[in-house]
Parts: C-alpha cells; structure tokens; sequence
C-alpha cells in the first residue's frame, strides 16, 4: 500500500543506485503530509479506472516522498524516450550533436511525425533528440538506440548512473507491448523518476546540457493531459509520456515549483486486458494526489 515518508533520496531506493550528486542537499525541512490520505486516494483511482497504479515523487530539496507500488515492475512505454536523448547528450559534445544523420523510409515506424518529412535530408542529432522527447516520434527514438547501441546501450547508460532496474531490450515500437508478466522493456517509478532526477537536475550531464534536456521536456507535446493536468498553477513541468498495450499509460516529470526545490515524479499504469483503453485522467488524478501532498 501507498505511503509517505520522510527520508532522503539514498534511503528510498531498493537496488536503485544514484550518483552523490543527485542526492537532496537539505534534511527534511518539515513534517511529512499524511500517508494515509495518499494511500486511500490512489486505493481509490485504481479502483475506479480498473488500473493499477505506480507512484513515486519526491522533493528534492528534504527528501520526503510520496509511494504507490512504487518498486513494481511496469512497462516504461515511451517515458524512455527523455532517458535516450539524456544518453545521446551525454555520449556527445554539443558541437557534435549538429551532426547529422541520414536514413530512409525503411526506418519510420507508426508514429514518426518528424522524421517522416524528413526523409532523404536526414536530421541532426540534436533534432532527433527533439522530435524523441518532444514528439515521442517512434523513428527519431530507434536512430538514437543505434548512436548508443541499441536499446542494451541504453541500459549500460542506466547502469552507469545507478540504475540497476531498468530493462531495456527492444526497440519501438515492440518495447510498448506491455504484455503483462514479460519483464522486458519495464522499470519502476521509483527508478524512472530518479533517472530523471540524476539526468536533469544532477551533476552527470553539465549545465548547458543540463539546461538543453530541461527545455525539451518543458516544450513537450504530448503531456498536456497527463501530469501538467494535475499540476497546481504556477508550477512548470517537464515531462515524457508513455503508452503501450493493455491500457498502459505513463508519465514521468520533473515539477519547477516557485520558491522551493523541484519534484520528481513518476507515475505508471496499465490494465489486465489486452485492448483496454488507457485513460489520461487516471495519471493526471494520480499526480494531482501526489503533488498536492507537497503544497
């Protein structure tokens, strides 16, 4: 069952690592809000959407958490998408992202809107990474699988930064199946989430690229529905969605917040039956929960 505590980052993982850098800088600077109103909420959202829900958000500044299964395995979905462009930057020096890539129509897969008109002229690096992050183009995403290795590259990345969750096997559009039980292509909340967090907000990358991955994820379109939805006004999100098979709906951000440090939140979902429909408003609920819990 959910819960919320008040404990710093290195205390939450379960065989999810994180460089020293993403580490909160404060101890927690207040009480932790009920666990059990967050426990009930989520109880009752899975309840009503027939789902089952993953939820891990944290303040990055004291550490407090808010859990829902948080170290159970889902399908990421797309939600990998904002770890392959953070790999891409970190394998690459900005002057060589401006290297470009050419291809041809083999590549496109459903769901390639940006690659797909470029066809024949080829894109830099540094717009692939766009069209990955900000479009969730299915194309974009395998041509930078390759600059790493292929879908295993990314999870050497992963490994590299702490990650010893995440499975990355295949390429799109077969990582979205979702099939539930098979372990390929799945991570955890709590391990997407501080992905994120290491990526965006940690010293792994440099400020400038830093600042590079935070603009993609803010200018994402394809979140507007998911935790932007249930996000109090005033506060900015960077986000990268996910949907697969069996009603699979994800959503992992980091939440800019005036006057206190960021969050970092994943929420993940899927259903037991093979063409449910995922529904926007089940993550949007859920991060509303999540992140009222830290006003």
């Amino acid at each position: 069952m959910a819960g919320l505590a008040a404990v710093p980052l290195t205390g939450c993982t379960s065989g999810t690592g994180s460089p020293e850098s993403a580490k909160p800088s404060a101890a927690n600077s207040g009480p932790a809000p009920a666990a059990g109103d967050t426990g009930r909420a989520f109880a009752a959202l899975e309840k009503e959407f027939a789902a089952r829900l993953g939820v891990y958000a944290i303040d990055t500044g004291s550490g407090r958490t808010v859990l829902h299964r948080p170290d159970e395995r889902f399908a990421y979905a797309s939600t990998c998408k904002a770890l392959i462009a953070a790999a891409v930057l970190r394998k690459h020096s900005l002057r060589e992202m401006r290297r470009r890539v050419s291809y041809g129509r083999e590549v496109l897969q459903p769901h390639s809107p940006i690659t797909e008109r470029n066809v024949g002229k080829g894109m830099t690096l540094s717009e692939l990474c766009d069209a990955t992050v900000r479009y969730s183009d299915n194309a974009a995403a395998n041509l930078l699988f390759d600059e790493l290795g292929g879908p295993r590259g990314l999870q050497t990345e992963l490994r590299s930064v702490g990650d010893r969750i995440t499975r990355c096997d295949r390429y799109e559009v077969e990582l979205s199946d979702a099939v539930p039980g098979d372990l390929r292509d799945t991570s955890t909340a709590r391990a997407l989430a501080t992905d994120l967090r290491t990526y965006v907000l940690g010293n792994v990358l440099p400020p400038e690229k830093r600042a590079v991955l935070a603009d993609w994820l803010k200018r994402n379109t394809t979140g507007d529905q998911v935790i932007r939805a249930g996000t109090p006004d005033g506060w900015q999100v960077g986000d990268k969605t996910g949907t697969g098979g069996y009603g699979t709906r994800n959503d992992i951000a980091i939440v800019w917040r005036p006057k206190a440090a960021p969050i970092a939140i994943a929420v993940l979902s899927r259903k037991d039956v093979k063409g449910a429909k995922h529904q926007d408003a089940l993550i949007a609920r859920a991060a509303e929960v999540a992140l009222k819990a830290f006003v």
